[in-house]
């Protein structure tokens, strides 16, 4: 038996040339394995149910918001809002951040306001909206004799307690009807 080398695309193949008849090596069958066509013990897992859907209405002719939870109204507080020149904005929004114990960062001088008693924003913050460098969301209040007023810079205030209560009620993602 003589040994031969093959050069192929760079890879060294050898290859036995044989001098003489050699007998047939059986192959043997391919291996086959049986597949039942339905499985034995299928078990189809129901769909999982869907998250209640949480909406926001807010109404600012009755300066009132409503919470409603796969469509029945569940909750539903007084509410401050944009004063003339500063309107809180009409339109259907998603909620995009719940924070708790907000600090405030003045819109005219930059200087922040750190949680706690003097904080405009109370201590929860819901933000709906923003343009980049300003938001406008659900937050308490220093003063909450204003609630049911225009008084705003385009946000929503609230008593403490009824933010408290709300920010429980509401998700990320919830969606927030902002209404004449």
């Amino acid at each position: 038996m003589a040994l031969r080398l093959l050069w192929n695309s760079s890879l060294l193949v050898a290859c036995c040339a044989i001098a003489s008849p050699v007998a047939a090596i059986p192959i043997p069958p391919p291996a086959t394995m049986a597949v039942p066509a339905i499985p034995v013990e299928a078990t189809i897992a129901p769909p999982p149910a869907p998250a209640p859907t949480t909406k926001l209405v807010l109404s600012l002719r009755q300066r009132r918001v409503t919470v409603y939870r796969d469509r029945l109204a569940i909750a539903s507080y007084p509410v401050g809002i944009g004063k003339p020149g500063w309107e809180t904005p009409r339109g259907t929004f998603r909620v995009m951040s719940k924070i708790v114990n907000p600090t405030w960062q003045h819109p005219w001088n930059g200087s922040l306001v750190p949680p706690g008693p003097n904080n405009p924003l109370g201590d929860r913050w819901i933000g709906f909206w923003t343009d980049g460098k300003n938001s406008i969301g659900f937050h308490g209040t220093t003063a909450e004799s204003l609630i049911g007023q225009a008084v705003s810079h385009g946000c929503v205030r609230m008593k403490n307690r009824d933010i408290r209560a709300l920010f429980e009620l509401v998700e990320e993602g919830a969606i927030v009807s902002v209404q004449p």
